[in-house]
């Protein structure tokens, strides 16, 4: 039978025994074992964290010589007074490697068209006054939105995508390069650091909106993914109704467009926190009126976080104490996949020529992209809004108001499409005129179904008969085409320009906000329901013409009741004029021919009804 051995009982000798030889090599197999597995351990051991504080290593680094001196008794006294200036030293190059400031400070940068703010706290801004715009209590506005500013953050604060960090680097107290108030052009350098983290900011300022930023955020050596941002809408919203104007907007590599806060049919809306890279040329946080706009020095390099947030802001800017309404709060944040930050902000006022003359980075490294113009939200009709505009900006330089300016070129506007006017009423005649034909060819194939094929000899007919008597069958739609896109563009014009904000006009102490008085929307509905009476209208019911003589004009003169007195000034100077030429048109022949016939058929129609009834 096969022996059967203990395997926990001592290894034997040579002589198959368990003598003391046997012993001695299973202790020296175990020391070798033990060995090996130290130097195991120490070779594949991790490498230590490099996040660690770097006070800690140097305090690490200072005690090691000195438990070295402790452990040797024969160590020198020179040794150990060597070992202990190394170790004072250390501490002095730990004590100077911290830059953090003791107290906070304020600076300010002053030039002819702002005065900005710094706090040295996170190095950001308190205050970003427009020295050339008033908010609408007659106070320098402020581009900072205080409101919101103090729940997302405060223009040109940093943003990570580590709260902690982010919290440090916008609530840690920076060393400033200048304090007090300095003019432009000039610069201010911001300086932090503290255990493995190091931060600098760098601003230059000119004698324009734009100013020059670069950030370097680094830890432990490596930069960190830090963006500089606006991160909470513009200074001059105050109400609800401002909040919902703001949007987002950006180019890249020369393709434009702009989406505002929520989704719509057109818009995917702006999402909080959502990271996209780009060759940007710009991209930016905007209003009606004023824009906070990023130009990066890379485009090709550039990284964008677009923020959405919301606050809850009054209806009424009158009464802050009044109803509120959740309001979007957009913000935009740019950085560099490089690690550090170049770029340019241009933060100012919507105005044409100071857009025009603020350029992106070309390719060739100079600033001479395209120009900011497109932030100005004239919409997909450009080529028609733009001439306008400088058309009633020209008249302005003429009258000196721009609410003179309006109805001159109001004026001058629907003049120029009463050949438009004229046509359709001729059209509408010669339709008139053949109607008693039109109808007798509609009696001829009163009786086939919609699906017969004899309805195409009923369409054949009718247009030999409009061919007959030189009808154009799209003789009424072809003017409203080319109105439509003229109002449009005008009033894309009307709703954006800044040059209409806080520009008064009679009455109106403010041509951007609605008629305090609601005397223009009055005028509207009033003008309105008198030309739609006074135009004749020989195919339509009489019924069915009382019914949108009353609905109409109320539909559009209360949707002008909030609309800006600008826009209601344009449109109840069109209306009035439409009245005065409406009445000259029903005295001409033409007028009296369709009135004639508006008449004769009313009376057709009544005789029917009548002799129904019986």
């Amino acid at each position: 039978m096969a022996e059967i051995r203990n395997p926990n009982a001592s290894t034997q000798g040579p002589g198959g025994g368990s003598g003391p030889g046997g012993d001695m090599r299973s202790t020296l197999v175990f020391l070798l074992l033990a060995v090996v597995a130290l130097i195991a351990v120490q070779y594949f051991k991790p490498p230590a964290t490099q996040n660690q504080p770097q006070p800690q290593t140097q305090t690490a680094q200072q005690q090691q010589p000195a438990q070295t001196a402790a452990s040797s008794p024969s160590t020198s006294t020179a040794s150990t007074s060597s070992t202990s200036t190394a170790a004072a030293k250390t501490a002095a190059a730990s004590s100077k490697a911290a830059v953090v400031a003791t107290t906070e400070t304020e600076t300010v940068v002053e030039n002819e068209l702002y005065r900005i703010t710094f706090t040295n706290r996170g190095a950001q801004v308190k205050s970003w006054i427009l020295k050339r715009y008033k908010d609408s209590k007659g106070r320098p506005l402020d581009l900072v939105n205080h409101l919101a500013a103090a729940s997302f953050g405060y223009p040109l604060s940093l943003y990570t995508y580590e709260q902690p960090l982010t919290t440090e680097l916008n609530s840690a107290l920076y060393q400033a390069s200048a304090t007090g108030t300095i003019s432009a052009p000039s610069g201010i350098v911001f300086k932090y650091a503290k255990g493995p983290l190091t931060v600098t900011k760098t601003f230059t300022f000119n004698q324009s909106y734009v100013i020059g930023i670069k950030v370097d955020v680094k830890r432990d050596g490596a930069s960190v993914r830090a963006l500089i941002s606006w991160p909470a809408g513009m200074g001059d919203q105050e109400e609800a109704t401002q909040y919902a104007s703001s949007k987002f907007a950006w180019s890249i590599d020369g393709k434009r467009d702009s989406t505002g806060a929520n989704h719509s049919w057109f818009s995917k809306g702006v999402s909080g926190g959502a990271t996209y890279d780009g060759s940007y040329d710009y991209a930016a946080a905007i209003d009606l009126y004023f824009a906070a706009a990023f130009m990066p020095n890379a485009p090709t390099q550039t990284t964008v976080v677009t923020l959405h947030n919301q606050v809850q802001a009054p209806k009424d800017a009158t009464n802050p104490n009044g109803d509120k309404f959740p309001s979007p709060v957009l913000g935009v944040a740019v950085g560099d996949t490089s690690g550090v930050i170049n770029t340019r902000l241009f933060a100012g006022p919507l105005q044409f020529d100071t857009l025009a003359d603020t350029h992106t980075m070309a390719a060739n490294g100079t600033t001479t992209g395209e120009d900011l113009k497109p932030l100005i939200q004239f919409g997909y009709l450009k080529i028609i809004a733009e001439p306008l505009f400088l058309l009633l900006r020209f008249v302005k330089g003429f009258v000196g108001n721009w609410g003179w300016a309006i109805i001159i070129v109001t004026l001058v506007f629907n003049l120029l499409m009463l050949p438009t006017r004229v046509m359709m009423m001729k059209s509408s005649l010669k339709m008139q005129r053949i109607q008693p034909k039109m109808d007798a060819i509609k009696r001829k194939y009163a009786n086939l179904k919609a699906t017969d094929p004899k309805r195409a000899e009923m369409q054949s007919e009718q247009m030999k008969l409009y061919k007959e008597e030189g009808i154009n069958m799209y003789g009424n739609c072809l003017p409203m085409l080319v109105q439509i896109p003229l109002f449009y563009g005008y009033y894309r014009v009307l709703l954006n320009v800044i040059e209409l904000r806080q520009a008064s006009w009679g009455w109106l102490p403010n041509l951007a906000v609605a008629d305090p008085l609601h005397i223009l929307p009055i005028v509207i509905i009033a003008s309105m329901f008198l030309v739609q009476i006074m135009t004749p209208s020989p195919g339509m019911d009489p019924q069915q013409r009382r019914m949108m003589a009353f609905m109409m004009p109320a539909i559009f003169g209360f949707s002008m009741w909030n609309f800006s007195s600008g826009l209601a000034l344009y449109w109840a100077t069109g209306n009035l004029l439409n009245l005065g030429l409406q009445y000259g048109i029903n005295n001409s022949s033409m007028g009296k021919e369709l009135q004639a016939l508006a008449a004769k058929r009313a009376a057709k129609k009544a005789d029917k009804t009548i002799q129904a009834k019986r």
